[in-house]
């Protein structure tokens, strides 16, 4: 009788580092988490770090755990991988933290440095390159909805070029997070076209890039003509290595579950308590890990025995909602949508992923609730009925729905109106874009409160519509919602989501473990390859794209077979809630526009 086999997945969320051990069946076996170190700066709120110090020893306190309290052998783990927050690392040519702290130490790497050397996702340094890069009209904007990010990590790239000493910028080396610890695990320099596709504006060798000034060429990867016109030309002359490489000459792109080189180092293995060689599987970012984990799910309601098929995810978006939310929707052609992507192979050879996104999701939330004068209270009266403050606040929504008798809680703010942007990442892609409250009254109580964080909750499922309505008008066809990450818990934003976007939406057992059951998805899937491949690790580009294409389908019946049943969430919004719903959508898209009107008289005279 052969043994159980077993994976691992890693996820390195922005405050924590996380492992799961599963069995071949998706199953949860054990799971734990460390907090991680994040450090901002006392005089510029844009600042963001961690240390992969930090992280990495976090992910083998995690590894160890989940070991010791399955009680699993490390010889019972048949492959592992990982995923992590779109944040830039910079380390030297032996893998030494490099500093990206702003004085004296930015650019050293060593003891003296620190190891402060990662530019987390939501560091907003890199504004002015941002700016720059965006008014080059260069063709891989095409890729990002004609607008970069300052979240991405060539603005980051770029402030760094702009701030450290020439000699120390020469030295350093770029990855994404998720990219360092598979580094960190294998040595291998492979890197994921996920994490350099989706925020390193790579885009894969043959594909059309068009400019702004209607010019078109097939890529070669790495853009030079980008990159010399942005000021990253030491890049280029250096066959960019400090990003990667080109593939097919001195670097190797591999898609999502591939194995990376031979697996686990003897150094690794002995630190995370696994086998030397243990298949590391290509990694992806974060929300990509809680697309695989999430997108394949049946319903609990279909009996069908048919398994799903690959085809069936382009009319699935995935979000992955905590502190803030990514929304992503995959299909077989390249959907050009005001938002970021579409990036081609990102996780499934020959298919594009778009991704939308909102700033602030849990952080808005908490900031509505944290700044209101009558949190102290409603915190006590919680307290004191025994409940959490979300259940207490829905309790004060149901009293008053009563009290002034309307049937929904949508009558109790249809005169109040919330645009929450913070900063718009998709689909508008400005990130000067501000807050807005209409509608406020002189109330401070526990009522007001409660309706406040109604109105926030409303707001987010609108939001979410916007970017689902701007997908469906380029040429997705999205029918449903695939939700994981903290936010899933939180049953009126589902209800909400579900009744503002007249879709489904379904809800996995375990949301909050998604990410971190996609990248044990991935490490079955390098698992499996790799025993295919005898062993052998896969060494050239050549290789590297026919393996991809040969087993595309790996991944996807891993995923299938592993991806628990999800519960749906269909829309009990009465008529009248729903056309309050429709008009207060329409306001939300009114108020866009008001703003940014309003933005520009102020600008004429203000500039």
């Amino acid at each position: 009788m052969s043994e159980q086999s077993y994976y691992i997945g890693f996820d390195v969320g922005t405050g924590s580092a996380r492992a799961a051990l599963l069995d071949s069946k998706g199953k949860i076996i054990a799971d734990a988490t460390e907090n991680t170190k994040t450090y901002r700066s006392e005089t510029d709120h844009r600042i963001y770090e961690q240390s992969t110090q930090n992280i990495w020893s976090s992910l083998a306190l995690c590894c160890n755990r989940v070991l010791s309290t399955s009680g699993i052998p490390a010889s019972q783990i048949k492959g592992i991988s990982f995923d992590a927050t779109c944040s830039l690392c910079v380390v030297d040519g032996q893998g030494v933290p490099v500093c990206v702290t702003e004085g004296e130490g930015l650019g050293k790497s060593g003891e003296e440095a620190g190891d402060r050397n990662v530019i987390l996702w939501a560091d907003h340094r890199a504004e002015e390159e941002a700016a720059f890069i965006n008014q080059t009209g260069e063709g891989v904007l095409g890729f990002v909805g004609g607008v970069m990010s300052l979240e991405m990590e060539i603005p980051k790239t770029l402030w760094l070029k702009k701030h450290m000493k020439e000699e120390d910028f020469e030295k350093s080396f770029f990855f994404e997070l998720d990219l360092t610890v598979t580094y960190r695990a294998t040595e291998s320099i492979a890197r994921s076209n996920c994490s350099l596709t989706c925020k390193f504006s790579y885009v894969s060798p043959g594909v059309k890039v068009k400019h702004l000034d209607g010019k078109e060429e097939s890529s070669e990867g790495w853009s030079a003509g980008f990159l010399n016109k942005i000021g990253l030309e030491s890049l280029v002359k250096r066959d960019f290595e400090q990003v990667g490489g080109q593939p097919g000459k001195n670097g190797l792109i591999m898609t999502a579950g591939q194995p990376v080189g031979t697996g686990l180092t003897e150094r690794a293995a002995k630190e995370f308590g696994l086998l030397p060689g243990t298949p590391v599987g290509s990694a992806v970012i974060d929300a990509y890990a809680g697309w695989v984990g999430t997108i394949a799910a049946k319903s609990s309601a279909d009996k069908s025995t048919e398994r799903l098929k690959l085809e069936e995810s382009s009319h699935r978006l995935a979000a992955c909602a905590g502190t803030s939310t990514c929304h992503i929707v995959q299909s077989d052609k390249g959907v050009f949508v005001d938002g970021w992507g579409p990036y081609p192979n990102a996780v499934f050879p020959g298919w594009w992923m778009n991704e939308g996104g909102q700033s602030s999701t849990g952080q808005l939330i908490d900031f509505i609730i944290n700044t209101h004068p009558a949190l102290s209270k409603a915190q006590e009266q919680a307290k004191e009925s025994g409940k959490g403050l979300f259940d207490f606040l829905e309790d004060k929504l149901e009293e008053l729905k009563k009290t002034r008798g309307v049937s929904s809680t949508t009558e109790l703010t249809k005169h109040l109106h919330f645009y929450p942007d913070l900063g718009n990442r998709s689909p508008l892609a400005d990130v000067k874009m501000k807050g807005m409250i209409t509608g406020l009254t002189l109330d401070s109580g526990v009522n007001d409160l409660a309706v406040k964080f109604h109105v926030t909750l409303e707001a987010i499922a609108l939001q979410t519509r916007h970017i689902l309505d701007e997908m469906n008008a380029k040429g997705h066809v999205v029918d449903s919602i695939y939700m994981s990450g903290s936010q899933a818990k939180n049953k009126p934003l589902m209800q909400l989501l579900a009744s503002v976007c007249n879709v489904a939406v379904f809800i996995p057992p375990h949301p909050s473990a998604a990410v971190v059951m996609g990248a044990a998805m991935m490490g079955r899937c390098a698992a499996n390859i790799s025993e295919k491949l005898q062993g052998k690790p896969i060494e050239t580009q050549e290789e590297q794209d026919r393996i991809g294409v040969e087993m595309q389908s790996e991944l996807w019946d891993v995923m299938a077979e592993m991806t628990p049943e999800a519960t749906a969430v269909i829309s009990d919004a009465s008529d009248l809630e729903k056309k309050l719903l429709d008009v207060k959508y329409k306001i939300f898209r009114e108020s866009i526009e008001i703003q940014k009107r309003w933005r520009d008289q102020i600008d004429v005279v203000g500039n």
